[in-house]
């Protein structure tokens, strides 16, 4: 009779619901967030219950003033944390996929061009044109060369070349750069919400434990009345 009874009192103390899956203990509750809800609702008790709707609502509250505390007013990428907490989703990201996902095709061309220009592949060709330029100026074409020396089509050609290839790798060079700027967002965010939950689960820990010894003490007291007991009837 007294399981039953005790069944079908558990209500949750901020809301009043009664569904037993989405119930938990009030003593699973940590103590600072048993403030806030002291705080907020005005009273609590360890003996009671309280909805996991609600309990995730009061995790949430208390995570958002423990940043807003050390960090001051939030960003939004600690918004973004904080809501991937609340959702209980996953955060980490691949920063390429997201980032080729919004690039273009002038921004893909030029990535290609910068990873050319910048390769031994290109300097080793380039050098190859230069000699066969200067080979046919000089010897083959000794008495008739259609560029005789000092090269000036080829000083030309070389100064256009460079011109269009220094902005082309200054773009990409600032394509690179919001990539690592964007792979340094996600980090932050992910490294931001694994130091949130390894708080929360040391401090559920240590409210267990401490809640585990009171109740030992307890017991201990008992035992040693009941002792007592045994001995003056003895």
């Amino acid at each position: 009779m007294n399981n039953i009874r005790t069944k079908k009192s558990r209500v949750c103390q901020i809301c009043g619901s009664t569904d037993r899956n989405m119930l938990h203990p009030g003593v699973l509750v940590r103590t600072a967030v048993a403030d806030l809800i002291t705080k907020e609702v005005g009273s609590w008790s360890e003996e009671g219950w309280i909805c996991a709707k609600d309990l995730q609502h009061f995790r949430d509250e208390y995570v958002r003033s423990l940043l807003e505390s050390e960090k001051g007013e939030l960003t939004q990428l600690e918004e973004g944390v904080l809501e991937s907490l609340r959702q209980q989703e996953i955060l980490s990201q691949n920063p390429e996929e997201e980032f080729a996902s919004t690039t273009t095709a002038a921004q893909r061309l030029a990535d290609r061009i910068a990873t050319v220009g910048g390769s031994w592949t290109f300097i080793l060709w380039f050098g190859s044109v230069l000699f066969v330029w200067i080979a046919i100026n000089t010897i083959v074409l000794a008495t008739r060369p259609f560029d005789p020396y000092p090269f000036i089509l080829l000083n030309l050609i070389l100064s256009c070349l460079a011109a269009v290839q220094a902005p082309v790798i200054m773009m990409s060079q600032n394509r690179q750069e919001s990539r690592d700027r964007l792979r340094a967002v996600r980090d932050y965010q992910v490294n931001l919400k694994a130091e949130l939950e390894i708080r929360h689960l040391h401090q559920k820990l240590d409210h267990l434990l401490s809640h585990q010894w009171e109740r030992l003490i307890e017991i201990q007291e008992i035992q040693i009345e009941l002792m007592n007991e045994i001995r003056e009837r003895k």
